[in-house]
């Protein structure tokens, strides 16, 4: 096939005549383009490398390996002082501005009165005036009289020491004897006589609560002493007196049908 154009033949020898249709380019001297290198018929890389220059690919894996310092090695070197390091918080600790934030909200509240507060422990559960008194002086303040709102309590009827011992009484006389629920209602300071029908109500019935205990611990009569000691020994350390422990481990069958 003849391109447009390109003569047949030239001045140069047969095998230039294709690649130099005008002849070798530097084959004149004084010519311009005397010397150069290079061939339309070269790779770019072979015309690079000819003319003293790399290829680009090769500069850029070495200008990236020199602007990376290796970390992996014994002398890598230490991270720049701009480097961003994020630290893990601690469990229970705050964001950073939450306890700020938490301690402003905390001081817009209105502070609880101890009357207040007083009726929020009450609206719970019964107390005693004693343990009420102990739940509320952390937070008595020099306006406060707690004398005061105690008495306004117990006028009010939100306060009640027979109420709270009854309270006592009914949690604590399906597992316990009479000693250790006496001995808690001691501890509240109570009046005499409360404490007084306490005890008359819970001997009438520790018997049977004792029996109750002990049926749903054993079921069955011990057959050997150490058994025996080992029931005996549960029992009182739920506060059963020794008189009721010995009736239930003696299996006299005629108490039972009388409660």
């Amino acid at each position: 096939m003849i391109r447009k154009g390109r003569p047949l033949s030239g001045s140069g020898s047969s095998s230039d005549s294709g690649r130099y249709p005008d002849g070798p380019r530097d084959a004149a001297e004084g010519s311009p383009e005397q010397g150069d290198p290079f061939d339309p018929f070269e790779s770019f890389d072979a015309h690079d490398h000819a003319a003293g220059r790399g290829p680009q690919r090769t500069r850029s894996r070495v200008s990236s390996a020199a602007s990376s310092p290796d970390f992996s090695g014994p002398d890598s070197q230490p991270l720049s002082e701009n480097t961003y390091t994020r630290s893990r918080r601690q469990p229970g600790e705050a964001k950073p501005g939450q306890s700020d934030e938490a301690d402003s909200r905390k001081s817009q509240r209105p502070a609880r009165s101890l009357k207040a507060r007083a009726l929020g422990y009450l609206s719970r559960r019964e107390y005693s005036r004693a343990e009420l008194a102990r739940k509320l002086k952390p937070y008595v303040e020099e306006t406060d009289s707690l004398d005061t709102v105690l008495d306004s309590l117990e006028a009010e009827n939100w306060l009640s020491d027979s109420r709270f011992a009854e309270s006592l009484i009914h949690r604590r006389s399906s597992r316990l004897g009479t000693s250790r629920i006496l001995g808690e209602l001691k501890q509240h300071a109570l009046n005499p006589a409360l404490v007084e029908e306490a005890t008359a109500q819970l001997r009438d019935t520790e018997l049977a609560r004792a029996r109750a205990v002990w049926s749903k611990k054993f079921g069955e009569l011990p057959g050997t002493p150490a058994e025996r000691a080992k029931q005996a020994r549960f029992l009182a350390s739920r506060g059963f007196s020794g008189a009721t422990i010995g009736k239930i481990l003696k299996g006299i069958d005629e108490m039972w049908d009388g409660d």
